[in-house]
């Protein structure tokens, strides 16, 4: 058939059309397809900010959902630039045993993928199947929150977003060695401080929490995130650790997507302005220890504690005497520290330690 011969152009025209077909049915636009602005291979995170047009760019931090796989927890944070995915990490990954080992080798892969392919369709990193397919579905979470406006410190629909600040305390994550609760304070969408305050103790977990605790807050403030190291000697206590972490992380983004700063429960919220500082008095639970209960109430005036006492404390033969010397040292220094980081009192370990949990959840009440 000769190259100019009209049926030829017929079906070069059709084999033409027929690619191109294929090709936008591939491609997801990230933007509506009469635009412009926008190229189209820009990635899954640069899909339709909202249903029927396309939104403002999406710039910011996103955290997907928690996985749960057979060998542990699965989650994924992105970081995205102008629609684009430009890292995604691992802030909860299976660890223990030989998950350790798979966890290292596949999740830097599956990281990398992500970047190169700019979507959920990530190749499954053979040898860790059940890390793999958590890691999509937390993946595929997170580009849904970006596709939403969830992304932190990023633009939102019509103007920029208000950037969290405040206290925020993560959810009490138990251990096989006891429960581990971490704080942030966070000043600008920036996490200024993190503490445990709740963490394994008693026998050799004082060491090791005395030990690994400090080495966490740390790291958390140098990295931002809860993609922390794991301190050697101390794995569930980090684990449970950066758990809890990312739940104080998540209410944080919580706050800013809200559109203002946010603390914890006890304040008063004032939308498009400052935030009521916490004034009243507030009784924490119960602290059971061996010795009896201790249960702590503070007095908040403009946001600071001016009185703390022990409404229930242990009594009864030397714990009498005990309680005696230690509660008027623990609450004179709740005042100076303003926080539940006080000083166990040396002869009255367990009392301070139920001293300690009844003031955090006093604390939390009051959002100081």
């Amino acid at each position: 058939m000769r190259k100019s011969h009209p049926l030829r152009r017929v079906v070069l025209a059709s084999a033409a059309t027929v690619s191109g077909i294929v090709l936008l049915l591939t491609l997801k636009p990230s933007s509506d397809p009469g635009s412009s602005t926008q190229a189209s291979g820009s990635g899954a995170a640069a899909q339709e900010a909202a249903q029927g047009g396309a939104g403002a760019p999406v710039t910011g931090t996103v955290t997907g959902d928690a996985v749960q796989t057979q060998y542990g927890n699965v989650q994924v944070k992105l970081t995205i630039d102008n629609n684009r995915i430009t890292k995604a990490e691992a802030v909860q990954a299976p660890s223990g045993g030989q998950s350790t080992q798979k966890t290292a080798d596949a999740v830097p892969k599956l990281n990398a993928d992500v970047v190169a392919k700019q979507s959920p369709d990530i190749d499954t990193v053979s040898g860790a199947t059940y890390t793999s397919e958590g890691y999509k579905k937390s993946l595929q979470s997170a580009i849904d929150k970006a596709n939403s406006g969830g992304a932190q410190g990023g633009s939102g629909n019509g103007g920029g977003q208000a950037q969290a600040s405040g206290t925020f305390t993560g959810d009490v994550a138990q251990t096989q060695y006891g429960d581990v609760q971490v704080r942030i304070t966070v000043a600008g969408g920036k996490i200024t401080k993190s503490e445990a305050v709740k963490a394994p103790s008693g026998g050799t977990s004082t060491q090791k929490t005395e030990q690994s605790v400090p080495k966490l807050n740390s790291e958390v403030v140098a990295k931002q995130s809860a993609a922390v190291d794991t301190v050697s000697g101390a794995t569930s206590t980090s684990e449970g650790y950066k758990k809890s972490l990312q739940s104080a992380i998540d209410k944080a983004n919580a706050g800013s997507a809200q559109g203002g700063s946010q603390q914890n429960q006890g304040q008063n919220q004032g939308s498009g302005g400052g935030q009521a500082q916490a004034s009243g008095s507030f009784t924490g639970e119960v602290a059971q220890t061996q010795y009896g209960d201790v249960q702590v109430r503070i007095t908040v005036a403009g946001g600071k504690v001016t009185k703390a006492e022990a409404v229930k404390a242990p009594s009864g033969g030397t714990s009498t005497q005990k309680t005696e010397q230690s509660v008027p040292k623990l609450n004179s220094e709740v005042l100076t520290k303003q926080s539940a980081d006080i000083d166990t009192v040396s002869g009255a370990t367990s009392t301070s330690e139920g001293y300690k949990k009844s003031l955090q959840s006093a604390l939390d009440q009051a959002g100081v």
